[in-house]
């Protein structure tokens, strides 16, 4: 784990593999596979490709990625469409099945895929993203691999029109009341600063008084649970295996192991990822953000996507990912 969802030129990625989506022949092509081939160099790629010959539908091969940043280039052949009557969708999934295992055999930890079958080969770009991330997701729940899925733009998304309608007016109508709200909050700024001005040198009076026989030591010692502290009690009242909740979470194996073992103090991101891994309700996930010093904003696109996700009870985080990216918000996990 991770999967991870990005805009980007995938000859620019900078991974172990990058994946061409290529022809039987294993000759340069157009579009996507013709700027691999041109960043690589065209004609060294092509001689590596032609010692191989051949490559069948749904398999995959690979060759060194000579001038591009990544290492290697795999090769896979996806279906042409035909309209889902002729074993496509088994195709596609093999086609990132089988790209996996060769990264995998090759020592790879990160490699990049475009949106195999989903341009000249006419295959849905819906259908096509859901294999993607099917397959992907198998292989990731089984081994350690960062795995980009490189597409241009949120057209590779299509949402249902209910669901992009329903997540539009929930924050429609939690976002606009937020900005109704803001030409109070900037006047009452100061007053509020004044108010917590105050409200500190209170505070520090009363721990003043009568606390001379408390040292630092006590005081800090009666601090919260941690967010560290928080999370591993909650994973234990649920008897999840770490495995499990970095998997589910979309975040990196390493990253949970920081978390766990150190001090660490994750991002916002990597908050509400791992409560979401947990399905937390809203009040639970607030508690947890809390402890890390984080908390929910109206005024956040991104943190309302989250909340209508959670309150319908929806904790899929690949199916979240893809409403954020629709609605051009950073992804969780990572």
């Amino acid at each position: 784990m991770p999967l991870l969802i990005v805009r980007n030129d995938i000859t620019k990625m900078k991974v172990d593999a990058i994946v061409n989506a290529t022809n039987p022949m294993l000759k340069m092509g157009g579009g996507v596979s013709g700027a691999i081939f041109t960043i690589a160099g065209r004609r060294q790629l092509q001689d590596a490709c032609d010692v191989i010959g051949h490559c069948a539908q749904g398999d995959a091969v690979i060759t060194p990625g000579f001038d591009l940043p990544a290492k290697y280039v795999i090769h896979t052949v996806g279906p042409v469409w035909h309209g889902g009557v002729a074993g496509e969708s088994e195709q596609l999934a093999d086609c990132y099945t089988h790209s996996l295992e060769l990264a995998k055999k090759h020592g790879c930890e990160s490699i990049a895929f475009p949106l195999v079958s989903s341009g000249t080969y006419r295959y849905p770009k819906q259908e096509a993203m859901n294999i993607a991330i099917s397959a992907i997701s198998q292989f990731l729940f089984e081994n350690d691999m960062t795995v980009y899925l490189v597409v241009y733009d949120a057209k590779a998304f299509m949402l249902s029109k209910q669901l992009f309608t329903s997540i539009e007016k929930f924050i429609d109508d939690n976002y606009v009341e937020e900005q109704a709200l803001l030409y109070r909050r900037t006047s009452a700024r100061y007053q509020r600063r004044e108010d917590i001005e105050r409200n500190n040198f209170e505070a520090m009076s009363n721990l003043s008084v009568g606390s001379s026989n408390r040292s630092l030591d006590d005081i800090v010692n009666q601090q919260d649970e941690s967010f560290s502290e928080s999370l591993f009690r909650l994973i234990d009242q649920r008897k999840l295996k770490d495995s499990e909740v970095y998997k589910k979470a979309n975040i990196d194996r390493r990253l949970f192991s920081k978390i766990r073992n150190s001090d660490y103090h994750p991002s916002k991101n990597t908050c509400i990822a791992l409560a979401i891994a947990l399905e937390l309700n809203m009040d639970q996930l607030k508690d947890l953000l809390a402890k890390a010093g984080y908390t929910l904003s109206k005024s956040q696109k991104s943190d309302l996507i989250i909340e209508f996700h959670i309150i319908n009870k929806q904790f899929d985080i690949l199916q979240i990912n893809e409403a954020l990216f629709t609605f051009k918000q950073p992804i969780l996990g990572a």
